[in-house]
């Protein structure tokens, strides 16, 4: 199946380059491209894309507030994955909470973003455990910020191995459980978390303290 992927970004040359990388791969198809985030959920709405390659900054509606309106708006969202320039961890934590899936530097190789496109395109989260904690320890509200839900002590136990990046068979091998009985824990992680994927686990469990930060 080919991957319908729309560019967000105001700087034309980014986009070109971004269309260069990804319409190179058999499995990806740029649709469409965008210089602002205002207009992302119309164009989001028309032309039905997977994944949304999206920039932080932008002039009118910038990457965050998109990502929320894709979020809030469309009844079947797009993936979204964030591209940043170094030094905005503050606006990468931002977009994560937002409910962006992932996150890659500008600079990134091109087979990194190709590769990133088609995790986030698969359902999975970019998840990078020591860059979230990380951004968690410096960008989030207050500890305890959000209630924290009643979890099971095995639950628990998972959400730990969750936040350390651990796949579902890694957690199977560590707890000693089967593969089905993670995937049943994760996804009641999920729903008592009111997340979508693992990377909003994550940040959930920091901002409810469920995860300690240090």
């Amino acid at each position: 199946m080919t991957i319908r992927v729309l560019l967000v970004d105001d700087e034309a040359l980014v986009r070109s380059g971004l269309r260069a990388v990804l319409d190179a791969r058999d499995d990806i198809e740029v649709v469409g491209e965008a210089a602002d985030g205002a207009v992302v959920v119309p164009l989001a709405a028309r032309l039905r894309p997977d994944v949304v390659v999206m920039d932080v900054r932008m002039p009118l509606v910038d990457g965050i507030q998109a990502t929320r309106d894709l979020r809030r708006r469309l009844p079947e969202p797009p993936r979204v994955l964030v591209v940043t320039t170094f030094g905005e961890d503050e606006n990468v934590y931002a977009a994560l909470a937002a409910g962006a899936d992932g996150f890659l530097p500008k600079r990134a190789r091109p087979a990194e973003i190709v590769d990133a496109v088609r995790v986030v395109a698969g359902g999975e989260s970019l998840l990078f455990p020591a860059a979230i904690r990380s951004l968690a320890a410096q960008h989030a509200p207050a500890a305890a910020s959000r209630p924290a839900p009643e979890l099971t002590p095995r639950e628990r136990e998972v959400l730990l191995l969750v936040a350390r990046g651990l796949s579902n068979g890694e957690i199977a091998g560590e707890l000693y459980l089967g593969l089905q009985t993670v995937k049943t824990h994760v996804s009641a992680l999920l729903r008592k978390l009111g997340a979508r994927d693992r990377t909003q686990a994550v940040i959930a469990a920091y901002e409810s303290g469920l995860v300690p930060l240090a």
